[in-house]
């Protein structure tokens, strides 16, 4: 059986409150949210006795108050929640203002673009549109539009697997790949 894990992204600056519905709606808890917060503790404090992780995304655009209801939960000895806070520019830094909470982190990861030639190794066993691509077409493609950059790959991704599929075609080249290009936002 594999882990429950969960995404999550906030809007900016959310509270406790907004941390709760969204907590209440990822966990698919069925029923209306409780309406006392501590019928709403409660009720989430139950649902994460059982092993889950949230991948909590976009975590630089939270607040002092969501991190601490985070922190909060996690803290509590019935729950077995794991919380992975990922985040762009900033990120770091805002976890970093909250001592509770950054002294309660295990991992600070920092991912940074592929070099050329960890593009020419990963990308092959990322999605099958790449596994028999020349290795000249996925260096083009991530000289033009990918940079490295692994949401970029999984744009490209989609983009290519549509080209191909409206195509026929039965793999990736450089003319497909231009196609793809002008479909990136």
């Amino acid at each position: 059986m594999g882990e429950d894990v969960r995404r999550v992204t906030f809007r900016a600056r959310p509270t406790a409150r907004a941390v709760r519905y969204e907590l209440f709606t990822a966990l698919d808890l069925p029923g209306e949210p409780p309406r006392h917060l501590s019928e709403f503790d409660r009720l989430l404090k139950n649902a994460l006795a059982a092993p889950r992780t949230f991948l909590v995304d976009e975590a630089q655009w939270l607040n002092g108050e969501a991190f601490e209801y985070f922190r909060y939960l996690w803290d509590e000895s019935s729950t077995q929640l794991a919380i992975i806070f990922v985040g762009g520019e900033g990120c770091h830094t805002v976890l970093r203002r909250e001592p509770m909470l950054s002294s309660r982190i295990f991992i600070r990861q920092h991912f940074t673009r592929l070099t050329p030639g960890e593009v020419l190794e990963a990308i092959p066993l990322f999605h099958p549109v790449w596994a028999d691509a020349d290795p000249d077409d996925i260096a083009f493609a991530d000289q033009h539009a990918a940079h490295g950059n692994f949401r970029a790959w999984a744009q490209l991704t989609a983009h290519t697997r549509t080209g191909l599929a409206r195509t026929g075609r039965p793999r990736v080249d450089q003319e497909l790949l231009r196609w793809a290009f002008s479909r990136l936002a």
